[in-house]
């Protein structure tokens, strides 16, 4: 029989627990600020960096600088140097719900053997070329498929999904109205 101990999915869930605990006492410390900087290349190409935040009432660095390329594919006339801006929204999500998973699970006590999350996104692309007004730029929809191998029920690996979604920031983010401004300086 296995127990709680000897499951290790790569979670620190007492740090997580704690973590929790001690923001309740301290909610202006769990204002993080999270930051991106994006330069544009050539074209429609750009490089987007990643270093540094605010959180825990300072300011955080990553360990290491991480640099995202976006670009078009040919079929846009681009030259294809990365993903393009919206596949990084699928990117985004599927990490985050993915990690939900193996967080919700080592809480749990569930032993997860493999985790693989299969995102698309329907996309009129009428929208963003301007051809039909009445089209959306967005996505019309996302849909996620999980292949889930782990020591559990499909109803616990459904209950695993179904915490991941209703604690994912992005899932949030893309489900509810979030605020964006826009400023040129």
């Amino acid at each position: 029989m296995t127990t709680i101990d000897s499951i290790d999915n790569g979670v620190n869930v007492q740090a997580l627990l704690d973590a929790r605990e001690a923001l309740k006492g301290a909610p202006e410390a769990a204002q993080f600020t999270w930051r991106s900087t994006t330069r544009w290349e050539n074209g429609v190409h750009t490089t987007s960096t990643v270093k540094n935040f605010f959180g825990l009432g300072a300011e955080q660095n990553h360990k290491a600088e991480s640099s995202f390329t976006a670009d078009h594919p040919e079929v846009f006339a681009a030259e294809d140097h990365g993903i393009t801006p919206i596949e990084y929204l699928l990117v985004g999500l599927g990490s985050c719900l993915t990690a939900g998973i193996a967080s919700v699970a080592q809480n749990r006590g569930i032993q997860l053997r493999s985790v693989e999350a299969t995102l698309e996104g329907a996309h009129d692309i009428r929208g963003i070329l301007g051809a039909d007004s009445d089209v959306r730029n967005g996505y019309n929809g996302i849909k996620v498929t999980f292949d889930i191998d782990a020591d559990a029920s499909t109803e616990d690996i459904e209950a695993l999904v179904a915490q991941s979604q209703k604690r994912s920031a992005v899932f949030d983010a893309l489900t509810n109205p979030t605020d964006v401004t826009v400023e040129v300086v």
